[in-house]
């Protein structure tokens, strides 16, 4: 008998915990998942609303509900890895509080896993939220799917991941890390699962725009080195541009064709060192960018199959 443990961060979701849980557990006491256990943490990320007391009320109710709750608001993350950190189960499923994830898809993922897929991607193939909400989720995704094309373009949070798949994700460090990116880094057998987010019916989403950057810029300093390249190839060109047109205002210089006095020196000087300064700054980039990938310390490799 497998056990299925379900990580749920908590952030102000009063009124929505125990419908969650309820609905998670319709699944395991006469529905699909019946032949199999199951476990859910909720980790209470410093929320100051009525949270605290509702998920103490179920776990009166279910000796299979654990809880870990902060003394502030660390942020999605790090509620997810704690919750990760303090999951026993055979496969682990992340998925929010706010009921916008349908509980009942654990089963069809449950049943990837099975099948052999290490990795099992709800990804959210359109949401039923704001003109806005969608406007920027979109722009956002096809940003990120530039550098990284395995990122669904709807983007996720709600993942089933397998005990070793955990544990890898589990070994990379960083505090500003990219939740996705690290997802699907491993190249470990994934399944993707397409669905609707439900509109939010209880509470007030707290994600708001500045997490959203937040979150954009997480994967442009931690999940890709593109600003980094596009750096060290504008300086490579402008550096050259530069050396190239200084050349013409030499040639300019020597027939008298300059505006005055003075002047093919000074745009001589800027125009390279100019072109200098960015490539040295691309380069310095490129050091950086390494120094990064170092301090994550990911495995050099992951083993899929030895004979």
């Amino acid at each position: 008998m497998n056990k299925v443990t379900y990580v749920i961060p908590v952030y102000h979701n009063e009124g929505s915990i125990k419908r969650t849980w309820e609905a998670i557990v319709a699944l395991y006491r006469d529905g699909p998942l019946a032949a199999h256990q199951y476990e859910i943490i909720f980790v209470n990320d410093g929320s100051k609303d009525g949270s605290q007391a509702e998920i103490e009320e179920v776990a009166r109710m279910d000796p299979n509900v654990r809880r870990i709750r902060f003394s502030r608001n660390f942020g999605q993350l790090a509620a997810i890895v704690a919750g990760y950190r303090h999951a026993s189960g055979d496969a682990i499923i992340n998925m929010s509080a706010d009921l916008q994830d349908p509980a009942e898809l654990t089963a069809d993922m449950v049943n990837k896993w099975l099948a052999g897929s290490e990795v099992v991607v709800a990804f959210r193939e359109d949401r039923e939220d704001s003109f806005g909400a969608k406007f920027f989720s979109r722009l956002a995704y096809g940003a990120l799917r530039a550098s990284n094309p395995d990122i669904p373009a709807g983007g996720f949070d709600f993942v089933l991941m397998s005990r070793r798949a955990l544990e890898l994700f589990l070994s990379y460090r960083g505090r500003n890390r990219f939740y996705q990116g690290d997802v699907i880094w491993a190249g470990l057998t994934t399944t993707y699962l397409p669905y609707v987010r439900r509109k939010r019916e209880v509470g007030k989403s707290q994600y708001n725009f500045s997490k959203k950057m937040k979150l954009f810029y997480d994967f442009l300093l931690d999940g890709s080195y593109l600003p980094i390249r596009i750096m060290s190839m504008c300086g490579a060109i402008f550096a050259l541009l530069g050396v190239a047109y200084a050349a013409v205002i030499v040639v300019a210089w020597t027939m008298h064709a300059t505006p005055f006095t003075g002047w093919a020196p000074i745009m001589v000087a800027l125009l390279v060192i100019g072109g200098i300064l960015m490539f040295m700054l691309g380069i310095i980039g490129e050091y950086l960018w390494r120094i990064l990938d170092e301090i994550k310390d990911k495995p050099l490799y992951v083993i899929d199959e030895q004979k």
